[in-house]
């Protein structure tokens, strides 16, 4: 009889430790599933906030050069304005030459050296 309370007794103990280590695997793996998933996330998190500032950026290379451009056609533009004014400006000056050309040439008064028309010659 008391063999057997024993063997109950030893297996009765064995059952329980290897439960004990049953759950203590069980808890290991829940507790590394855990830990994975959280590295997942925060892989995640940081894929995230990385594509966020690659965008960011793109999105601030992309206005610097479109300022850029706006930069570059206005001085086009303010330098044909200039080109333009100056070119009126020479035409300007051409007809002031031209229109006192022809005054010189039908004005004898202008002529140096030649007679006056109140000399009476």
């Amino acid at each position: 009889m008391e063999e057997e309370m024993e063997e109950e007794e030893q297996e009765e103990e064995e059952e329980e430790m290897e439960e004990e280590m049953e759950e203590e695997e069980q808890e290991e793996e829940e507790e590394e599933m855990e830990e994975e998933m959280e590295e997942e996330e925060q892989e995640e998190e940081e894929e995230e906030m990385e594509e966020e500032m690659e965008e960011e950026e793109q999105e601030e290379e992309e206005e610097e050069m479109e300022e850029e451009m706006e930069e570059e056609e206005q001085e086009e533009e303010e330098e044909e304005m200039e080109e333009e004014e100056m070119e009126e400006e020479e035409q300007e000056e051409e007809e002031e030459e031209m229109e006192e050309e022809e005054e010189d040439a039908l004005s004898p008064l202008r002529r140096p050296g030649s007679p006056c028309p109140s000399d009476g010659v």
